[in-house]
Formats: structure tokens, sequence, C-alpha cells
């Protein structure tokens, strides 16, 4: 039988084992819905608690939902509703629903590559120094351009940030990652300056005052900033600066890492602070700086010229 409670049993131990949030288990649900919904025009999903002929599903049901999906969707979309049914029929395996796992062999798409999109070191400065006033407001918002480039951190972990996650002594900020993972990344001295100036005048002002457990980051309301709110406070600044109107809070940590490798940092350093899982996943820093590499070895080596 396969039906909408084999879907949500799967979505559980995604929350319960693997601690994903609910943006990720929305995502997982939705991708899961939409293959259901073709595996039900097929016979092969039943929504009312019938009998879904779950043994039936092969290859060649893949290889039909493949070309269905393939004319709407992007590589990066398909690959992740793949990698959503794949890890689906992997439970299902391993729960003893199904004998042989047909999704085990479901090969992804070739994906086009992708090179993060970052700021040159004299840009990133020119916008993290935008804020300039010293109304609250301002001072937060210095604060915010200052930690995301100093520590590399995902938007969701800059606001989730509390009191209690911020070690000044030891220059060091701890952050709760994706999968609930934990981890603790330094802290540069302007940050920590950005970060002091504007929680004083927070607490000037009567917010949050001695309360370890409260956010760091808060609106006018003293309520917890939202990732969009941070979103719209660097267009602000972006356009303020200059600079391209496309840098978004996630450009912040790609300028954070190529940065670093460029000023020689080794890539398993650069993982680990930017969280990484795999260090695949952090490589793809390195095809800028190999691009940087070559532009400077064919300006400089009298034999890369004619």
């Amino acid at each position: 039988m396969l039906g909408p409670e084999q879907i949500e049993s799967f979505i559980e131990f995604l929350e319960r084992e693997k601690g994903y949030s609910p943006q990720t288990l929305r995502s997982y649900r939705g991708d899961l819905g939409q293959f259901a919904g073709f595996l039900e025009s097929r016979g092969l999903y039943t929504r009312d608690g019938g009998d879904g002929r779950l043994g039936a599903i092969d290859v060649q049901v893949f290889r039909g939902y493949l070309a269905a999906i393939s004319k709407k969707l992007k590589r990066t979309s398909i690959s992740r509703k793949l990698s959503a049914i794949r890890s689906f029929f992997l439970f299902l395996e391993k729960r003893g629903l199904i004998e042989v796992n047909p999704a085990a062999d479901l090969a992804t798409p070739r994906l086009e590559r992708y090179l993060p999109r970052f700021l040159p070191v004299d840009d990133a400065f020119a916008l993290v120094e935008s804020p300039r006033e010293t109304d609250i407001a301002s001072l937060r918002d210095r604060a915010i351009l200052e930690v995301l480039y100093s520590c590399g951190l995902r938007v969701g972990e800059l606001v989730s940030m509390n009191r209690s996650s911020l070690d000044s002594a030891q220059r060091l900020v701890k952050v709760m990652g994706k999968g609930g993972k934990e981890r603790v990344v330094p802290i540069g001295e302007h940050a920590l300056s950005a970060l002091d100036n504007y929680l004083k005048a927070l607490d000037a002002a009567g917010s949050s005052v001695g309360r370890t457990h409260s956010p760091i980051f808060v609106n006018m309301r003293g309520g917890r900033l939202t990732a969009r709110s941070v979103g719209r406070i660097i267009k602000k600044y972006v356009l303020m600066a200059g600079l391209p109107g496309d840098i978004s809070p996630h450009a912040m940590r790609h300028s954070f890492a190529t940065h670093l490798l460029e000023g020689g940092a080794d890539l398993r350093s650069v993982q680990e602070m930017l969280g990484h899982s795999s260090l695949t996943t952090t490589q793809r820093y390195t095809h800028v700086t190999l691009d940087k590499l070559m532009e400077v070895y064919d300006k400089a080596h009298p034999r890369s010229r004619n």
C-alpha cells in the first residue's frame, strides 16, 4: 500500500531523526506530493486508504515521471525532486515496506556548472560600511552586514542568534546549522565592534537587557528579525553602495568563502566554518579562485603568452 500515511511517516522521520527545518520539510512534502499525483494518475497511489500497487513502481515509472517534469522544470529543481524520491524509497526499503528499492539507481541529470555570486573585496567593504548613522536601526544593519561577511552564516543562522550565541572574549559565535547541527565560527574584530555598538544602544533603549536567550537582531517592535527582512536590508544598502542589485544575504556567504580561499585558507577549514557536510559543496568556491589564479598566471608567466 502506498498512500499519504507513508509520506507523512517519512516526513516525521526527517523531522524527528534528521532534525530538518520546517522549510526543508515543506519542500520534501511538496516534491513527494507532486510525485504521488503522478502515481495516482497511473493507479499506483491512493489517497483514501485503499491499496496502492507499491510493487508495480519500477524504473520505467520513474522515467515516465522524469519525462513529464523535464518539460517544465530546470535541472536544479528536477535534481531536488529526484533526491527526495530516492530518500523516500530508501526509507521504505529500510522499513521493510519494499523488498527492492526501484529508486536506488535513479540517475540525477547533470547540472550546469554553478559559480557562486560573490563580491570583490573592495565592494564587500563598501557594502558593510554603508550604514553610517547612529540610530538603533542603522547600528543593527551595520552589525548584520559585518556578521554575515565576517562569519559566512546562512541568513537563517543569523536571525536565530541569541545573546548566548556570542562569546566576545573568545571571538566565537555558536550557530545552529542545517539538520540541527551546531557549530562554532570565529568572528572578526570589526563585526564584534559593530555588535557591541548595536547591543549597547539596544540595552540603553531598554530592550532585552540582561536576557541571554533573547534574540540579537530584532525589529522595531522588539521581535526577532526574519530572514525576509534581512534580505530587504541587504538590498537597501546594495543600492546605497551602488552595487549590482542581485546581491543577496547568501552572496555575502559566498564572498566570505571566496575571500578566505583567495587569502590562503585551506579547504577543510572553510568547510568547517560554512557548516558543509560534504567537501564537494565547498569545492565549488575553488572554481572562482582557480579562475583568479589563471588570470594571474596568464599575466605574469613569460611562457604563457605568444
